[in-house]
């Protein structure tokens, strides 16, 4: 459900809106707050942390909406703003664009285009959303954000969100693009990261596909964790897609040296603790799952040959009825006092 604050003068605006809406408030797929200026607006925002997007008029006492617009990033990076307004000069609107409105809509308004561009505007700041919660969970930066972002990360409730560590159910996967060490001293440096990134794009978007995320990169190898539901199915669907996906791509040629890739991958699911590891002093956290599940992940995958996915007997016991094993048999993993039976996932 999103939540809207609609700040605005107008008496009847409410009942305007209540009516005009009534369907989607019945649905919760929308809730609305109401403000009859920036002022009181701005308390709103206070008391309803959870709003999503204002629709804001120019004209109003006590406080304007353009005053309102400058206000709003330091009362809440995240909202959005939709400009509703009789005064639909091309001056007001740019005025309203350069203190940060997503949108400008013109008083007497068209209900049909209101709501579009509402869907509109909540789908950016649904994006916003899910960029922040991707920066927590990865603890990389692959893109550009807008600035709200960045500004939200500085508040106090994002840094006391990343301090809080639990423990989960998952998966970890760890995915070693096989060889390439071998090839980076007889190719120049740029040639190399231009190949390995290239790499790591096929592999990433299987993961992302399957609703995992990227925990790290470590040299020419992967760290990813699943969670949720299914998250050992889409694991392996992942690791499956990515071993498929670098069998497709074509032997690389770089001067005398021709190289095929092709993946190593150690999977392993289980209880493990999220949380964020490092130094503060250094002020060097990395938001992480650690714990003898992750390790035996690892250990896998160095158990792994070119072109195998190996799980433990445990994750076998799991996945069996979803997927074709094969079992290897026992072997001796680094850390582990006992053998280790592994199977190799087939299809």
């Amino acid at each position: 459900m999103a939540k809207i604050l609609v700040v605005d003068d107008e008496a009847d605006l409410e009942l305007l809106v209540k009516q005009k809406f009534r369907k989607k408030i019945r649905e919760n797929v929308y809730e609305f707050v109401f403000a009859q200026n920036g002022e009181e607006a701005l308390e709103r925002v206070k008391d309803h942390p959870d709003i999503d997007v204002v629709l804001s008029d120019i004209n109003m006492p006590v406080m304007d909406g353009l005053t309102l617009l400058s206000r709003l990033p330091e009362a809440n990076p995240m909202l959005k703003a939709v400009v509703v307004s009789a005064y639909g000069d091309m001056q007001n609107i740019r005025t309203a664009m350069n203190r940060g409105a997503f949108d400008f809509i013109t008083k007497p308004v068209d209900f049909a285009d209101l709501d579009l561009t509402m869907e509109k505007t909540i789908l950016h700041v649904r994006q916003l959303q899910e960029t922040i919660k991707a920066i927590k969970e990865n603890n990389i930066l692959k893109m550009y954000v807008d600035e709200n972002v960045l500004n939200f990360m500085t508040h106090k409730e994002f840094e006391g969100s990343l301090l809080k560590n639990e423990v989960l159910e998952a998966t970890v996967v760890f995915f070693d693009v096989c060889g390439f060490t071998s090839i980076t001293e007889q190719i120049p440096a740029n040639t190399v990261v231009n190949l390995l990134n290239g790499l790591f794009d096929k592999i990433v978007k299987e993961i992302i596909a399957q609703g995992g995320h990227v925990d790290k990169f470590m040299g020419d190898a992967v760290m990813a964790v699943f969670r949720g539901e299914y998250h050992l199915d889409r694991a392996i669907d992942a690791a499956l897609a990515a071993k498929e996906q670098l069998s497709k791509t074509p032997e690389i040629q770089a001067g005398d040296v021709t190289y095929k890739p092709e993946v190593s991958i150690g999977i392993n699911s289980g209880e493990m603790v999220s949380g964020n590891i490092g130094s503060a002093s250094l002020k060097r956290l990395d938001y992480t799952v650690i714990g003898d599940v992750v390790n035996l992940s690892q250990r896998l995958q160095s158990a792994a040959k070119a072109g195998q996915i190996i799980i433990t007997e445990d994750v076998y016991h799991k996945a069996k009825e979803s997927f074709s094993c094969e079992k290897i048999g026992d072997v001796i993993l680094k850390n582990k006092s006992k053998p280790v039976t592994i199977y190799e996932v087939l299809a």
